[in-house]
């Protein structure tokens, strides 16, 4: 589906959202779907950002929707600065909350 967006819509960049389940098997579709996404990426020499939340990283579906959802904010955030201001997004690299239910700090 990416790969039609970007040669056939004409799209910049693309976002895959996804919400495997917490089944092992889900992980390793979860895992080739990764891969087909880095193989599109390579094959239209085009950003396409992957945007996860597995099901067990949160307690129920209230928690998963939040997480979900700040997950793509956070990731379309970054896909405005890539299109629009690299040198930002480069410099904002390692320092800001991880997308998804808690946040990190800067890398030192």
């Amino acid at each position: 589906m990416q790969k039609i967006l970007i040669e056939e819509k004409g799209c910049d960049i693309v976002m895959a959202l996804g919400m495997p389940g917490s089944q092992s098997i889900d992980k390793m579709c979860a895992h080739e779907a990764s891969q087909g996404i880095i193989q599109a990426q390579l094959m239209t020499n085009t950003h396409i950002i992957e945007v996860f939340v597995h099901e067990d990283e949160g307690k129920d579906e209230n928690e998963l929707a939040m997480a979900h959802e700040r997950r793509t904010r956070e990731h379309a955030r970054n896909v405005i600065k890539l299109l629009f201001n690299k040198e930002q997004l480069q410099r904002e690299a390692g320092t800001g909350p991880e997308a998804g239910l808690c946040g990190c700090w800067a890398i030192r």
